[in-house]
């Protein structure tokens, strides 16, 4: 007897899935993100293409996208490593420019603004965010109103002032009206200050220690992260500084880096601006800022997102 086995198929109904839009809303932002990338860096190679070329060729290509005529002529003079003869032929003006004088005046300046307008700005604001005192809040408000102060308006009276002083054409004098004060410091740390919990200090209070030892021993500790963030904005600002630097020094004893860029293309030959040199002085100079902000990039921008968080 054959016995016949019929194998039953069943049909399963189709699932059709639906096929995802084209998410054109994030294309397009990353597209606008690649330009705005593409304008902000643009600047920092033109001046590297420029620096790695040779005035000469410069003059008979100025419109090409890659170096022409590549050397480092430009860093060499830059850093007084070419003769007189060889940099006027290689369209330098052929005058010695003092780098590492003006870079360490540069250093000294930048250091010395961030260690103490730092450790000054920290202590106001925890006299702002802990201590209570009559007229707290009101001077707090004169603190950030002085932000919308131009800087131009107070360039003036700080000048009679240092001048009278006899602080012109000092390190001293460049340092002075940024060195203990610092309205956005203090802003930015006293937001800090409010997010620390009070039971904290309140139990270091009772077992005795007093209020500048909880400051020192355990607000500064517990605020390495912000005070590390601050530090590096306002390394940034006094290194960048400029306008203010140029109206108080006038000798190489006390010109800062930036100015002596403004010295270096004063200094062109008769034969046209010194480009390369200038782009080469100018890269060496924003090169340690670049690499700072490069490194800490992320660190500033999620501190100042959680110091701004009540």
């Amino acid at each position: 007897m054959t016995i016949t086995e019929h194998s039953t198929t069943t049909d399963r109904p189709t699932v059709h899935r639906p096929r995802r839009p084209v998410p054109w809303g994030r294309i397009l932002a990353w597209a606008v993100m690649v330009i705005f990338l593409f304008i902000t860096l643009f600047p920092f190679y033109w001046m590297l293409r420029t620096a790695l070329s040779s005035n000469t060729a410069l003059g008979t290509d100025p419109g090409s996208l890659l170096p022409v005529g590549i050397n480092l002529g430009g860093f060499e003079r830059v850093f007084g490593l070419q003769d007189v003869e060889t940099a006027i032929s290689q369209g330098g003006s052929g005058a010695s420019i003092n780098f590492w004088r003006y870079l360490l005046n540069s250093v000294i300046v930048a250091t010395t603004v961030t260690v103490v307008q730092t450790f000054s700005c920290a202590m106001a604001a925890y006299a702002f965010s802990r201590l209570r005192w009559r007229g707290r809040d009101t001077v707090f408000l004169i603190f950030l109103g002085s932000l919308m102060i131009p800087q131009i308006f107070t360039l003036l009276p700080n000048f009679i002032l240092i001048k009278n002083l006899g602080l012109v054409d000092t390190l001293l004098g460049i340092m002075l009206p940024t060195m203990f004060i610092s309205s956005f410091a203090i802003f930015f740390l006293r937001q800090f200050f409010n997010n620390i919990s009070r039971e904290v200090e309140e139990a270091a209070l009772i077992d005795g220690a007093s209020k500048v030892r909880v400051f020192f021993t355990l607000v500064l500790p517990m605020s390495s992260a912000p005070l590390a963030t601050l530090a590096l904005l306002t390394y940034m600002t006094a290194w960048n500084e400029y306008f203010w630097s140029l109206m108080v020094s006038y000798t190489d004893q006390s010109r800062v880096l930036t100015v002596a860029l403004g010295v270096f293309r004063a200094q062109a030959p008769g034969t046209g601006p010194d480009w390369s040199g200038l782009m080469a002085a100018t890269l060496v100079a924003a090169a340690p800022m670049l690499l700072l902000f490069a490194l800490f990039a992320k660190k500033i921008v999620n501190s100042i997102g959680f110091s701004g968080i009540k």
